[in-house]
């Protein structure tokens, strides 16, 4: 049991926090609080035969699994609400392409993709890993593409300055 003054220093420490380890310094003593916390279960995007497309102002979890069958998928993360500087993408594809649209300064890890007839571009930067969006890519590729790249035009708004 907590005292009405011990409690109210907490909560003051708790209406302040700004990160997770501010918060973790407040319970740290309490009896039966979880430690580590549960892996998040990836959100899934699966197609067959069509398309998937995220543009604009779509929240990205930090985990996220496509299983494509002979389709195109278009992830845009330029406008994208991040709730993760690191995004783990799994795939599992077959006969299908994948275009993952990054943001001028972020960077891309494609080297966990095994592949099989199929192909994996980066024209992004690899290391080292941006703070702002850093996209790992790791699963397997039959007969399809995967391609991490800025948008159209980055280069040339670049060279003008």
């Amino acid at each position: 049991m907590l005292s009405l003054d011990e409690y109210s220093e907490r909560l003051d420490v708790v209406l302040a926090a700004r990160t997770r380890p501010e918060l973790d310094t407040v319970i740290a003593d309490l009896p039966h609080v979880r430690r580590e916390p549960a892996p998040a279960a990836p959100e899934v995007l699966s197609s067959w035969m069509s398309s998937v497309s995220r543009k604009g102002q779509w929240t990205v979890p930090p985990r996220l699994r496509l299983v494509t069958r002979m389709c195109s998928t278009t992830l845009d993360f330029t406008s994208a609400v991040l709730q993760s500087p690191v995004v783990h993408i799994d795939v599992d594809d077959y006969f299908s392409s994948t275009d993952l649209v990054l943001p001028d300064g972020a960077t891309a890890d494609l080297n966990g993709i095994a592949t099989v007839g199929g192909s994996t571009t980066v024209k992004v930067a690899t290391s080292p890993p941006s703070r702002t969006l850093h996209v790992v890519v790791a699963g397997r590729v039959r007969f399809g593409s995967v391609t991490a790249r800025h948008p159209f035009g980055t280069a040339f708004k670049r060279m003008l300055g």
